[in-house]
């Protein structure tokens, strides 16, 4: 083998070791990054649940006022009746 080849066999040697480093650290840093973007879904799922859950405990106050409304309007239109008055409109 004269020195070009060796020189280029060397290089080519080299070349691929480092090709091969970095590819192992690439690996790595892909699968840090898989494992924040399942932990940033965790999150945000738990932000979802928490807002489903605000939004149903806000239904459930607004039904329960309109339902004591209506009780209410009920016990105006018995007092009305008992009393012998009718309401005007």
């Amino acid at each position: 083998m004269d020195t070009t080849q060796l020189l280029l066999s060397t290089t080519l040697i080299v070349t691929t070791i480092f090709l091969i480093i970095v590819g192992i650290q690439l690996f790595f840093v892909l699968r840090d990054i898989r494992k924040s973007l399942n932990k940033v879904n965790e999150i945000i799922e738990g932000f979802e649940k928490v807002g489903s859950g605000m939004e149903h405990g806000w239904q459930e106050v607004l039904g329960f006022f309109g339902g004591l409304k209506s009780f209410f309007r009920v016990l105006d239109v018995i007092h009305r009746k008992k009393n012998g008055r009718h309401k005007q409109a």
